[in-house]
């Protein structure tokens, strides 16, 4: 990967890592269009620029993240990433191969896709709209969806979980804004993971010169990310899901074809 493929893969995760459209899946198949090698490297930049954009909901929401007089919003945080952190550590040799596979990730992109041209009727009758009336059970049942995104990649962590925190009877906003929250402890356990397997069993990988590209691609996805963050909670505020799901269809079907042609391998 030399800098100008990390400065597209950057930007390509700053726009999507909000958006439920998939942002592991854009990044994966954009690799391989531009021929962009899945090794030691590859695949720890992809993680580490994720909490990169991550980092913006800190920015963005800092009061209500740091707001230190409700601890019982932290433990309920702890208790959303627990089953991200079971199955990850579970299938993590699976998922990477899966991320290897345009033809599944278009497959997934174009299901995740029709399921959200109807997720507002599903769901269009919240009967909260604050996140400290959110429960301990909830917490842990979102959670339990974004085990959909970890396991199935090409579905979306941030679709995953917005629609599961609208199932349990959340507002778009408040379901949204509970999804940001998580994502933050969730990509900072896969950073931290990924930096010590990448020391424990490639630590020339940590030179200077790939630090330096990780720097860059993280500073360039949280400023992209910190743009979009917005943009979301807006759209889904007026328009909903709907827009999206057309999106990843026409999507879904374009990598298909792509596929079909010779042009990526399955």
């Amino acid at each position: 990967m030399d800098i100008f493929q990390a400065v597209v893969i950057a930007i390509i995760e700053g726009f999507t890592e909000f958006l439920p459209i998939s942002s592991t899946g854009h990044m994966a198949v954009t690799s391989s269009i531009m021929g962009i090698e899945k090794d030691a490297f590859t695949k720890l930049f992809e993680i580490v620029i994720q909490f990169g954009a991550i980092l913006s909901v800190l920015v963005v929401y800092r009061k209500k993240f740091f707001d230190f007089r409700r601890p019982s919003f932290y433990i309920k945080l702890i208790l959303a990433i627990i089953p991200a952190l079971i199955f990850g550590a579970l299938f993590k040799n699976s998922i990477a191969s899966i991320l290897e596979r345009p033809l599944i990730i278009a497959l997934v992109m174009l299901g995740g896709g029709i399921l959200l041209l109807f997720v507002d009727k599903w769901f269009d009758h919240p009967t909260t709209g604050q996140e400290e009336q959110v429960t301990t059970r909830q917490a842990f049942n979102i959670g339990m969806y974004q085990v959909l995104a970890i396991l199935l990649p090409g579905l979306s962590r941030s679709a995953a979980t917005i629609i599961g925190g609208m199932q349990q009877k959340l507002t778009r906003t408040e379901a949204a804004e509970f999804s940001f929250f998580l994502a933050v402890p969730t990509m900072l356990a896969a950073t931290v993971k990924s930096l010590y397997d990448v020391y424990q069993k490639t630590p020339e990988v940590l030179n200077t010169s790939s630090i330096s590209t990780l720097l860059l691609g993280s500073v360039i996805a949280f400023i992209i990310a910190l743009l979009t963050i917005r943009f979301l909670i807006g759209w889904l505020q007026k328009h909903g899901f709907r827009a999206f799901g057309w999106y990843r269809i026409a999507l879904s079907c374009l990598l298909l074809v792509l596929i079909a042609s010779g042009y990526l391998h399955t």
